[in-house]
């Protein structure tokens, strides 16, 4: 089958494109980018007032799959994502059995090829039931078709079995996706430390916690010789850390979620448990910094920790509720209304950190970009369609959303994904 995508406004900052331009898409690939293309077998679709972009790439994704498909699953997280504009999402390995050996990774590939409607790719755990004691077969995870490591939702706390990790990530050619926090620090801790914590009468998580982490698994990495991707970081401490790191030519990249850019710890002052997430929102001084470094390129992309949980997991007192909120349908335009419209990046940037610096990172080369040859993921995107998030609305099996009910601006129109059209508004 071929597309024809004319008139739209192409963003692809890999090319270094943005200019109003027509896509040519034949078959599973990319065919063409230029002015005014003629293919009389192709069916047109046009764009007109439309931008044009490269799919996006969700580098961090809850699917539950396999083990709590009562939050959500293969079929209904890919289906969120594509409705989202999304064509690619890194699954994490925090199902129940985790993905922590080549069987397990061989499993899920099976139900991604059977029910997935958008690109899967596997993170698997660094160590075995993800309790930081024993690295898995880093080797044979590999093999089995894993993009990264992480034990996601917790650190790996015995410094020298990340070291081994890091080395053996070195090793075999991929890199681990760290969650920065020292338990011991967070103890029970359900919010940030700070003023609100002690007016709601909530026990803290001090930032320690996270930054302590990240300074530790940077040093580590850099002994190592290893590549570091640090999961949704989120306050000032941890940004200066892995700023300096960079300077110091540290193979070191880092990603942040659009909550910790759009929401403060004020927004627990209600106890909506919807704005209860591991790392927790933080203050204003370091949402700012979140931004600054967004801005200034310390952080390199923006995934959404989409994290499921069920009405009875949330509805509950807020020391009780389960962490995390979803994240796949809000991602895009958060970042517009809290990016582009303040004028702090622009589109070209934008794309870059959800698209082609995940590329990048993950090494999917045929991905993030418009070029001749790539895989035939785009987006097409209304920058200005106003929407309101309504809960009846939401593609995701779970509802977990503290940003219900709000007006959001920019929405994916149409979404293709290996030359097939996935989603069409």
């Amino acid at each position: 089958m071929k597309y024809l995508i004319k008139n739209g406004h192409v963003i692809d900052p890999k090319n270094k494109i943005d200019a109003v331009m027509d896509v040519l898409i034949s078959g599973v690939k990319i065919e063409k980018v230029a002015k005014s293309i003629e293919a009389k077998d192709a069916e047109v679709i046009d764009a007109k007032d439309r931008i044009v972009a490269p799919g996006l790439i969700d580098m961090h994704v809850h699917l539950r799959e396999p083990g709590r498909e009562d939050k959500e699953t293969v079929a209904t997280g890919t289906h969120a994502a594509v409705c989202s504009g999304v064509t690619s999402v890194c699954c994490m390995p925090n199902t129940e059995p985790a993905i922590d050996n080549p069987k397990e990774v061989k499993a899920l590939k099976d139900i991604i090829k059977r029910t997935a409607v958008a690109n899967v790719f596997i993170v698997g755990a660094i160590t075995k039931d993800r309790d930081g004691k024993k690295i898995v077969d880093v080797e044979g995870m590999k093999k089995a078709g894993v993009v990264a490591l992480s034990d996601d939702g917790n650190s790996v706390e015995d410094p020298e079995v990340m070291l081994k990790a890091l080395k053996q990530a070195k090793k075999n050619s991929t890199f681990l996706m760290p969650h920065c926090e020292d338990k011991k620090i967070s103890d029970k801790g359900v919010m940030n430390e700070g003023i609100i914590a002690t007016k709601l009468g909530l026990r803290a998580m001090p930032k320690k916690a996270e930054y302590e982490i990240v300074k530790r698994d940077i040093e580590l990495a850099k002994k190592a010789g290893a590549r570091l991707h640090i999961a949704h970081v989120s306050c000032k401490e941890s940004i200066d850390i892995i700023r300096k790191a960079k300077k110091d030519g540290i193979k070191v990249t880092a990603e942040a979620t659009p909550h910790h850019f759009s929401l403060t710890d004020e927004c627990v002052a209600g106890y909506d448990t919807n704005t209860k997430v591991d790392p927790p929102l933080r203050s204003r001084e370091d949402v700012d910094a979140v931004k600054k470094a967004i801005s200034d390129g310390t952080i390199d992309v923006i995934a959404s920790d989409h994290a499921p949980h069920g009405k009875h997991e949330k509805d509950v007192e807020y020391d009780y509720a389960a962490f995390g909120m979803i994240g796949l349908e809000t991602s895009f335009p958060l970042a517009v209304m809290n990016l582009i419209d303040t004028k702090l990046i622009s589109w070209q940037r934008l794309v870059e950190l959800m698209s082609l610096n995940p590329a990048k990172i993950l090494g999917l080369g045929s991905k993030g970009s418009l070029s001749a040859g790539s895989d035939a993921d785009i987006v097409i995107i209304d920058p200005s369609k106003q929407w309101v998030y309504k809960e009846q609305d939401i593609k995701s099996k779970s509802k977990n959303s503290p940003f219900i009910g709000k007006t959001l601006k920019g929405a994916a129109v149409v979404t293709i994904v290996g030359g097939k059209i996935a989603y069409k508004a």
